[in-house]
């Protein structure tokens, strides 16, 4: 999955012969999971339809302040185009577009879009080679870079006018993996390893039979999501699910039972900087597992137990410099249990989540977390998506290993 899915994408065309490329590169925009919307100058029109665009995009395309529909005027919000995205991509931008951006000059829908715009910016110039060189060109660049702008530079090659140098637009491929390249180095966990665990472990009890629990892994595959999307390269060892991920950053490591899952935590972890141990693990497993299936014969029927390893607490002993975080799901006298749990087995925090709240614990889409750090201090969260309990997740370690 690419860091753009789901990302608000508005395409500004300006009046190049690169235009043509625009239909390629919405196509390649929405193969990355993104939302697109596009604004055209007027003039960008004599070189690819709107009705190309709107069909590609699935969305209607502006290119003047007003639409006019039989008697009715329909204007076209300027700033609600600029603030619907997420991110404001210009290209091609030509030479006339990009001094008028330099200069605050607004005289179409696209250059009072981009002057309302509150998202990151990138412009992909194109132009013939002695624009391209030109002083007053180069001076629209630097203008523009020191506004914030990000500039997606032109590459060499054969120009509309024959010549061949610099001026060509960046193709659609590259245009998407230079925005998606810049994003991630901005990420706040860029170069950071994470650790997660998530579902549960079965244990067998013969070939057919096994002891296991409700987990359904969803809040550990969120928890791999968000870190992911903060740019950290994640391992994800999940027991048996039905959840899936499909992310460029994740890589899933899938295990059935708690020996297999400690035997992959152990495998990962000491070069991993987080790691967030969100699975139901089996605390006990049976002592014998049968070869063959066991046959329906006694009245009742006996299964001696043993402890399984202890993932959390075999960690806590051996961490250096990760940070370390464990998951606490209790029915009584939960923060003492909590607190007790982050102290026995050295941990950085933990996520508190009781049974007892309503909408919380397995096989839910939702939880209510209360978070308990290392120095005590609880912080206590409402019902919320467990897409949205993991973004909270991630902040609070953002804010204890930037604190």
């Amino acid at each position: 999955m690419s860091i753009l899915k789901d990302k608000n994408i508005l395409l500004g065309v300006t009046a190049g012969i690169a235009a043509y490329k625009t239909a390629h590169l919405v196509r390649q925009f929405i193969k990355a999971g993104a939302n697109i919307k596009v604004v055209m100058t007027p003039a960008s029109k004599d070189f690819i339809t709107p009705l190309t665009l709107s069909t590609l995009s699935k969305n209607p395309v502006h290119s003047s302040f007003v639409n006019e529909d039989d008697d009715n005027a329909v204007w076209n919000n300027h700033v609600e185009l600029g603030l619907w995205a997420d991110l404001f991509v210009i290209a091609p931008a030509t030479a006339n577009t990009l001094s008028k951006m330099a200069n605050g000059t607004c005289d179409n829908l696209l250059l009072a879009t981009y002057l309302s715009a509150k998202c990151p910016v990138y412009f992909a110039p194109a132009m013939d080679l002695d624009m391209y060189k030109h002083e007053s060109t180069k001076n629209s660049f630097d203008k523009l870079k020191s506004f914030g702008n990000i500039m997606i530079p032109a590459t060499s090659g054969e120009l509309a006018s024959g010549l061949v140098g610099e001026g060509r637009m960046a193709e659609p491929e590259d245009i998407v993996a230079f925005i998606e390249a810049d994003i991630l180095d901005k990420l706040p966990l860029r170069g950071k390893k994470i650790l997660i665990t998530a579902g549960p472990t079965y244990e067998a009890i013969d070939p057919v039979r096994f002891i296991g629990n409700h987990s359904s892994g969803k809040m550990g595959f969120e928890i791999a999501k968000a870190a992911a999307n903060l740019g950290a390269e994640v391992i994800l060892v999940t027991g048996p699910t039905h959840e899936s991920v499909s992310h460029s950053l994740i890589n899933t490591v899938p295990v059935v039972s708690a020996q297999e899952m400690y035997d992959a935590v152990h495998n990962y972890f000491s070069s991993s900087d987080i790691a967030i141990m969100s699975a139901a693990v089996a605390d006990y497993r049976p002592k014998e597992i049968a070869n063959q299936k066991i046959k329906k014969a006694e009245s009742s029927f006996k299964v001696e137990l043993e402890k399984t390893k202890d993932i959390l607490k075999s960690l806590g002993e051996q961490k250096a410099h990760q940070f370390l975080v464990g998951f606490a799901l209790e029915t009584n006298n939960e923060l003492e249990h909590a607190k007790g749990k982050l102290k026995k087995k050295n941990l950085d925090l933990i996520v508190l989540n009781s049974l007892r709240d309503k909408g919380a614990g397995f096989g839910v889409s939702t939880n209510k977390v209360t978070f308990i750090t290392k120095s005590n201090e609880v912080i206590a969260n409402e019902l919320k998506s467990k897409a949205d309990v993991a973004k909270d997740l991630m902040q609070q370690i953002l804010k204890q290993i930037n604190a």
